[in-house]
Parts: C-alpha cells; structure tokens; sequence
C-alpha cells in the first residue's frame, strides 16, 4: 500500500466512530423499514403548514447562497427573546454550535465537565478537539448539579455542558436551581446550556435571559418542537462578546438559505407551537400508559420523549430494545451504568404509538426469556 498524507495525532489517536447509528443505516441492515420511528426524538408532527408553504415558495432561489450573516433569522431570533440583535449567534443546530464551542475554549488537555450519560455528541465534540472529558454520575435519574460543580471546582474547568431539559432521561431542574448553579460557577468557567427541550417542557424550568452575562451560552434548536430536524438549524443566546468570538471560526456559509427561511416562518407561528406541545404532552401520557399496563415505570418527563425503567438492568433493557426494533419499533436507550436499564420512546403519531403498545407486550416476553 502505497503511502498516505499524516493525519495528527490527535486525529490518529481517535476511533472513526459517530455517536449514533441512524434508523436508516438500521433499515438498510435490515432490508426493511420501521414501521413505528420513535428514537430520535424527531418531531413526526411537521414544520407548520406556515413554514412549509415558505419553504415551497423558496424552493425555486435554492440557486442562491444563503446570507452569511443570518441577518433575517438572527433578528427573528432577538426579537421572539427580546434581546439585542448582537446576542444572537445562528448555527447547524446545536450540534454545529457545541462544536464551535468547544473549538473556541478547549485546548488539548483542558478538563471539561459533562455528566456521565448526557448528550453523547457533546462529548465527541470534546474528544475531537483534545479535551479531558470529566464525568459526574446522575443522581435520582437527573444531572447532579452540585456534583457538576464539585467537578468543575476540582478540574478548574473550561467548560460544563448542562441539558435542561435532559436528554436521555427526560428530567429536569427548576429554573430556580439552574439559576444557583450557574451564579456559584467559576467566571473562568462558560456553562453550555442546551435547552433543545426548552419549548416542550414546563415554562418554570426555563430561567430569565441575561444575555450580557459571559460565562452562559443559552442553546436552542428548531430541530424538536419545531419540527425541522433534516435542516440542521439552531442559535445560542450570549453576551456580545462571546458572540463575537464565534464570528471569528463560524462556517459562515453553513446555515443554508432554506434553513434560515424555515426558521423565521417557524418562530412566527407560535399558533401552531401550541398545537405541537399539546399533542407532545398527550403523547407522553401515551406512552407512560402502555409502561405502566406493562409493568413497567415512566420517568416523568419534560421532553418529547419519555424514559421508560425497565425494573432491570442493562441487559435485559437492552434485550426489551432489540426485541421491539426485530418487531419493527426503532427506539433507543440510555448506554451509561444505572440509566441503562431504561429505554427510551420518543413521541410519535398515534399510529405508531400503538404500534409500539401493540409490540411491547412481546418483546417483552422475549426479553424474560418466555
């Protein structure tokens, strides 16, 4: 084999791994299709009809590129939160944003503070750019604030990633509390705060913006409640500073025209934001219903997903989610030790909900071994 251009050695050290398998690289191993998509977290209920007859009419200037400077959604953004225009940063999702993120305070060897369990491509992000991953257990199915800041205290910490609310477990803290934590971290120290669920759960756990505070980074996707997950668009809220760094390594051409179209059609419909919480919250209800017919305990939840304890351990949850995906239910799981014994079902259309209640019982059995 003839020989290749070096890649670093941070790259050579990295396993070429993502840090999750799509329902579709799933169906293709399978040769078929789900029937019931209920893992991701997607929205099945749509963009609004509003953002859709947007998109339509855009679709034909997709010969254009986009604005490079966001302008129309980023004003869209400020005023929907009442901030200042220069607060807002627009992104890739939240993905794109945690990857900037990282890039912008983490040197190689830095000690960053996550907990163990919580949004797994924050920590690839990490990874990727030679980070120290710390991790904090979860205590009573939610990330332990003080446990975090013990961490960060010990660590002298760069950055603390906190999801409210969270993702796998569905949970949650009050405003008040998230309020507390981020007041007793370290000015050194920016706390990313992903609410990609700040729209489906309770008004309360949502703290008041103070978009001139610089060591908080507020993100938000349209990618859950929105229904927009296949464009790929999120912002973060910051002070004008820190806002200012990312236009410095941003991919400025990144957010594409379409996306920025959706996005702006999408925050003036709250009409029909409305309509998706309710039908989120239904869902839930759903969902927990069939656990507990089944014998089995629903997380409360704040997210459009719920978190079902299998009243096992990870072995066996993971035997109940193989059972429901050879039944044709895509789901998930939490992977870490003590959350590992759930699984996890995200909202879905009525149909597949029932989907879901109809196979459970079954995958079930084949999980016990019966």
């Amino acid at each position: 084999m003839s020989p290749h251009p070096l890649t670093t050695r941070l790259v050579q050290s990295l396993p070429a791994t993502v840090p999750f398998v799509g329902p579709e690289a799933q169906e293709r191993t399978r040769g078929r299709v789900f029937r019931a998509r209920i893992g991701a977290n997607e929205s099945s209920f749509g963009p609004s009809p509003r953002v859709i007859a947007a998109m339509n009419a855009a679709a034909p200037e997709q010969w254009k590129y986009c604005d490079p400077d966001n302008h129309d959604l980023k004003a869209a953004v400020a005023e929907h939160h009442r901030v200042p225009f220069e607060n807002v940063i627009v992104g890739e999702g939240i993905d794109g944003l945690l990857n900037l993120a990282v890039r912008m305070y983490v040197e190689p060897g830095d000690a960053v503070v996550t907990s163990l369990g919580a949004y797994p491509t924050f920590n690839f992000h990490v990874v990727g750019f030679g980070g120290r991953l710390v991790t904090v257990p979860y205590e009573n199915d939610r990330e332990s604030l003080d446990g975090l800041l013990a961490a960060v205290r010990r660590e002298n910490a760069k950055l603390v990633y906190l999801s409210n609310p969270d993702n796998p477990m569905g949970t949650w803290w009050e405003s008040d509390e998230v309020v507390r934590f981020a007041a007793a971290l370290p000015e050194t120290t920016m706390l990313i705060l992903d609410e990609a669920y700040g729209e489906t759960g309770p008004a309360s756990a949502l703290p008041p913006l103070d978009p001139e505070r610089p060591n908080i980074l507020r993100m938000r996707t349209f990618s859950k409640a929105y229904g927009l997950a296949g464009i790929r668009c999120g912002y973060a809220v910051g002070e004008r500073q820190v806002i200012s760094d990312f236009e410095k390594i941003r991919n400025h051409y990144g957010t594409s025209r379409m996306a920025q179209i959706a996005g702006v059609a999408a925050l003036a419909d709250q009409a029909y934001l409305g309509e998706v919480q309710k039908k989120v919250a239904a869902g839930r209800d759903k969902i927990s219903a069939t656990a507990r017919a089944n014998g089995l305990v629903p997380i409360p939840s704040a997210t459009n997903f719920v978190t079902i304890d299998c009243r096992a351990d990870g072995a066996f949850a993971l035997k109940v989610l193989q059972a429901l995906i050879a039944r044709d239910v895509f789901i998930r799981k939490p992977m870490a030790p003590v959350l590992d014994r759930c699984i996890r079902v995200s909202v879905g259309l009525d149909h597949e909900l029932d989907i879901f209640a109809e196979e459970l019982p079954g995958a079930l059995a084949v999980a016990r071994g019966n």
